[in-house]
């Protein structure tokens, strides 16, 4: 009887929430306020013979490396960082190999890894969700193939500097180290330019966030050009879609819509942990577009109060060291305001925070 290989079997299935999702969306940290005009525009021009044809992705890869300062041969374009992760996975793990993966973070880091047949050992932030820089070059062995690492993090929003990437690029030269940059430009900081100089260093990139693409699924994964052949090798060639390769070029070139929006969620992302503050519900420093907000016993209740005012969180108690926790995406400045609104009167309704229950 067919059946399918040990790992997989043994896989535990990622099952995002997307079921019923009226509202404001701040549970995906996706984009708010949509993609550019530019892109929009664009999409009009697509006619059915470029539908046709199978897509092109190498003359869009330049486009993208010269926008990144990188050259076309350390840039691939994916299907969402989802994509590169996997990529790295099956050009660099063997079975029985080591994989190390700071948690709590994105899971499909772990979902990868362990279909190879790889070991995943999981190094858990320090306190405060502080990026665990110790621990985690104590736990690097001579089977250690890969290492994954985002920053800034999902869902906690903090952050591992570049000195401490560096440290651990060079403490590990055996492991490929993928530092997944989904929300550098909530940040402002990259490692994407020690590429060039650290041959087993990758960072990936996504345009579902700022960019507001989502829903066309691309991202970038960089990496040292005497690796990223072998990369390439275990990679489709028609894994972008046309549709994406067509407008991602009216996307970058449109910089004043994405610092028009990035500005507007770092002055959200204040604005939202002063009022927190206020309310005396606790919340963790972010550099993302979002913040993770520690509720309590009556998370489930939040969320749910959250939903029936039309404004979608999302619960992140199932986490590793996030019990009774909530991810909040921050959006416009209008959406802003209507989500604080909203908060207080939650926080009223549930008795959160030590304002509220004075």
């Amino acid at each position: 009887m067919l059946s399918a290989r040990k790992a997989v079997h043994q896989l535990q299935e990622y099952h995002p929430p997307l079921a019923r999702r009226e509202g404001l969306r701040l549970d995906f940290n996706e984009n708010t306020d949509g993609c550019s005009p530019r892109v929009l525009a664009r999409l009009k021009e697509i006619t059915a013979e470029d539908l046709a044809r199978y897509p092109e992705r190498g003359p869009v890869e330049t486009i993208v490396a010269e926008h990144l300062g990188l050259a076309p041969e350390q840039v691939l374009l994916t299907n969402g960082v989802d994509e590169a992760i996997h990529l790295l996975c099956e050009a660099y793990l063997e079975p029985k190999d080591e994989a190390l993966v700071v948690t709590p973070t994105f899971s499909m880091f772990e979902i990868y890894t362990a279909a190879t047949g790889a070991l995943v050992t999981r190094v858990q932030c320090d306190s405060d969700f502080r990026f665990p820089i110790a621990t985690l070059l104590k736990s690097i062995t001579p089977a250690t193939r890969l290492i994954a690492i985002a920053s800034p993090n999902n869902p906690t929003g903090t952050v591992a500097t570049r000195g401490q990437i560096l440290q651990i690029a060079n403490a590990a030269p055996d492991a490929a180290l993928l530092v997944d940059e989904a929300y550098v430009e909530f940040h402002g900081e990259t490692v994407i330019f020690d590429v060039q100089a650290l041959p087993n260093l990758f960072v990936s990139r996504t345009f579902s966030k700022v960019y507001g693409l989502a829903g066309l699924r691309i991202g970038i994964l960089a990496g040292p050009v005497e690796q990223m052949p072998m990369v390439r090798r275990v990679s489709s060639p028609y894994s972008v879609n046309a549709v994406a390769l067509a407008v991602l070029p009216a996307a970058l070139s449109d910089h004043a819509h994405l610092l028009s929006y990035v500005s507007q969620v770092r002055n959200g992302r204040e604005r939202l942990q002063k009022e927190l503050h206020r309310l005396g519900i606790h919340c963790w420093p972010s550099r993302a577009n979002f913040l993770l907000l520690k509720v309590g016993q009556r998370h489930r209740e939040f969320v749910a109060a959250m939903r029936q005012r039309g404004i979608l969180v999302r619960n992140r108690s199932a986490d590793p060291g996030c019990d009774g926790c909530v991810r909040i995406t921050i959006g416009t400045s209008e959406q802003t305001d209507r989500l604080i609104a909203t908060l207080r009167e939650v926080a009223l309704e549930l008795k959160l925070g030590s304002e509220v229950t004075a």
